[in-house]
């Protein structure tokens, strides 16, 4: 018997995609603000310790992961499931807190932040960030869709709400990390009052202990730490081979690429439990990559007519040479989408070889990425290296969902 009901993905897909684009521009609005209210020194610190939290947040998204999964995998332990990994994403939480505190110089000297206050509040604010992992998890894995949506506006309203109360009181990256810190407040204590009645394990589950939780979010860590690697890296790389001009005219064209990331992110939400699972998995897969694409030609049909409005939300006049380009990021931010439920299956369904094919397009980007000699030629280069990685999965997880599922033919006749 299944400890929670069976929810149906169409019944909380609308509430989780109206709560992940209020969330994600929530959070773009709140950055948008602080840039105009802090000035260029103090926003670049601030955007310094947004990175360092960006990398903490991939230990949450593994927790996340880690309890999604196997919820959805094993519905007569979630009880269990639920208890083990709420214990483990506290204890984790604390150790990262920890380790940050006592790096607090270091951080201060790495970001060239000169504020050790600075460095503390990111420090502290690893703690509610990854303790929300677990949460999400829970909530996700047991398809508990609108009580996983007001989780998800907590992450995003507060954020924009308080920090920009904070920010118009002392207009400093401290005081904004603060509210930031503050906001991360807001999910922990929703995600406590929806899973306030917990309930008590009827049974032992060993196969859900806290060490093989731990060792499964490792893992999901470095596959996701991977693809956010690959889909970050080729800014860096234009800092290093474009012009300072130019590098500034990509950086502005990876945000018609971040849009087209985070617009389809409701749909790795909720297909994600499904894909865990062995009868549900290819079908799964093959309707959200085909509704991923259908969003991503729609976008950049749209970003190649109509690049004069794009250019508004993507910097204005001041970056107007890139506005031909608008549809080929459109593009690239397509294939990451794309690739982005592609490494959620690779998650789901607990592949170990599938990673070394993302980590190996990482490299490849990098070695083909410092030959670029223009905006045009990088994009055009990691568009091509994410494409060719994105064929490359879709043949591993289409032939892995077609294998059957092995027999268990039970146990072996005893030995005279």
């Amino acid at each position: 018997m299944s400890d929670v009901p069976e929810r149906p993905v169409g019944a909380g897909g609308g509430t989780v995609a109206v709560a992940t684009s209020v969330m994600n521009v929530c959070t773009y609005g709140f950055t948008i603000i602080a840039a105009r209210l802090m000035g260029p020194t103090q926003y670049g610190a601030f955007v310094a310790c947004l990175s360092l939290l960006i990398v903490v947040q991939v230990v949450a998204l593994a927790l996340q992961a880690t309890a999604a999964r196997r919820i959805a995998v094993d519905r007569t332990h979630v009880a269990a499931v639920e208890q083990t990994i709420l214990a483990l994403s506290t204890k984790v939480a604390l150790g990262i807190g920890l380790v940050l505190c006592l790096l607090v110089p270091a951080i201060d000297a790495l970001l060239n932040l000169d504020d050790l206050g600075a460095a503390a509040v990111v420090a502290l604010a690893a703690v509610p960030l990854t303790l929300a992992g677990g949460q999400a998890g829970i909530l996700q894995g047991e398809r508990r869709w609108g009580a996983l949506s007001c989780f998800l506006l907590a992450q995003g309203v507060p954020r924009l709400v308080v920090g920009t109360a904070i920010i118009l009181w002392r207009p400093t990256a401290t005081s904004a990390i603060l509210g930031v810190a503050i906001g991360f407040l807001f999910p922990v204590a929703v995600g406590w009052w929806l899973l306030r009645h917990r309930r008590v394990p009827e049974a032992g589950a060993p196969e859900h202990s806290a060490r093989s939780m731990l060792v499964e979010s490792v893992s999901n860590a470095q596959v996701l730490l991977a693809f956010f690697a690959l889909s970050s890296v080729d800014v860096v790389l234009a800092r290093q081979v474009l012009p300072e001009h130019e590098a500034g005219l990509y950086a502005a064209g990876l945000i018609m690429t971040k849009v087209m990331l985070f617009l389809p992110q409701f749909v790795v939400i909720v297909v994600f439990p499904d894909m865990a699972e062995r009868d549900s998995r290819q079908r799964a897969l093959v309707r959200s990559l085909l509704a991923i694409g259908l969003v991503g030609v729609v976008a950049v049909v749209a970003a190649r007519l109509l690049s004069g409005v794009a250019m508004i939300f993507v910097g204005g006049a001041e970056f107007a040479e890139v506005e031909h380009l608008l549809w080929l990021f459109a593009v690239l931010g397509t294939l990451l989408a794309m690739l982005q439920l592609q490494v959620y299956a690779v998650v789901a369904r607990q592949g170990r070889r599938a990673v070394l094919l993302v980590w190996g397009a990482l490299v490849a980007l990098v070695v083909v990425g410092l030959r670029a000699d223009s905006v045009a030629g990088l994009v055009t280069a990691a568009a091509v290296v994410d494409g060719a990685l994105l064929v490359m999965l879709t043949v591993v997880s289409l032939r892995i969902a077609r294998q059957p599922e092995p027999v268990d033919s039970g146990p072996p006749p005893a030995q005279p």
